[in-house]
């Protein structure tokens, strides 16, 4: 029976490998999205930035246009009150200089504050300069790892799946019927659990004092009085590793 029992603990960590690499490589169409979303957020934040500098300088092209437009405009009203005829033309004339002239200010005031502005941005580009010049190749980086951990997942989930096979087969076919039973109907996939300070690992029931020396023996099949698993004492290193 020890032999049959030492089977068991080999299957369970065996099925216990294999549910996390199917859980892994169910789940890497997801996590692959996250890496990617990971570095899209990144370069995001870079674009926003620069659309807005790009921004700030076709504003301030547009302004310059605007007072230059103005001040050819300023230049004939100037021509106008050199060369006025009369009162009304004078006064005319003067209005629309003086209305040119307040107008070119404030676009060279926006022009000031556009220029600082665009300043900034090119700090903000410029420290984060690094980042940007790198961000391509650490996202390329970031996924030919990911596809590297991914290819060795499926590489051991094959091994491990023909290793439950072999171990399998070999079981007496009413342990390995009452194996897969409580195999399946536990949610982690628990049938064989081992004995940590005097508990059951799986649904933390004390045991009996009297059950414990008989798990520790191994002789026989003993499940728990409460959760029926398959109980099993495991190595002193094993126990210490799971206690913590």
């Amino acid at each position: 029976m020890r032999a049959e029992l030492e089977k068991l603990i080999d299957l369970q960590k065996t099925d216990t490998n294999i549910r996390r690499l199917k859980q892994s490589i169910e789940t890497a169409e997801t996590r692959r999205a996250e890496i990617e979303q990971e570095f899209e957020q990144h370069a995001f934040s870079i674009r926003e930035i620069q659309a807005r500098r790009d921004k700030l300088h076709a504003d301030r092209a547009d302004l310059d246009k605007q007072i230059s437009e103005n001040k050819t405009y300023l230049e004939r009203a100037d021509r106008n009150l050199k060369h006025a005829q009369n009162q009304k033309e004078y006064e005319t004339a003067m209005r629309e200089t003086d209305a040119l002239q307040k107008q070119i200010a404030a676009f060279e005031t926006q022009v000031i504050e556009k220029m600082t502005a665009s300043e900034e941005v090119d700090k903000e580009l410029e420290e984060r300069a690094d980042e940007i010049n790198t961000l391509d190749a650490k996202r390329a980086e970031a996924m030919k790892g990911f596809e590297a951990e991914l290819a060795v997942s499926k590489k051991e989930f094959d091994a491990e799946t023909k290793k439950r096979e072999k171990v399998f087969v070999t079981l007496p076919a009413q342990l390995a019927s009452v194996y897969n039973r409580m195999a399946q109907r536990s949610r982690d996939g628990i049938a064989v659990a081992a004995v940590i300070n005097g508990s059951c690992s799986a649904c933390f029931m004390s045991l009996r004092p009297q059950m414990q020396v008989e798990v520790r023996k191994g002789d026989q099949i003993i499940t728990c009085e409460s959760c029926t698993r398959i109980l099993y004492m495991p190595k002193k290193e094993e126990q210490s590793e799971a206690a913590a």
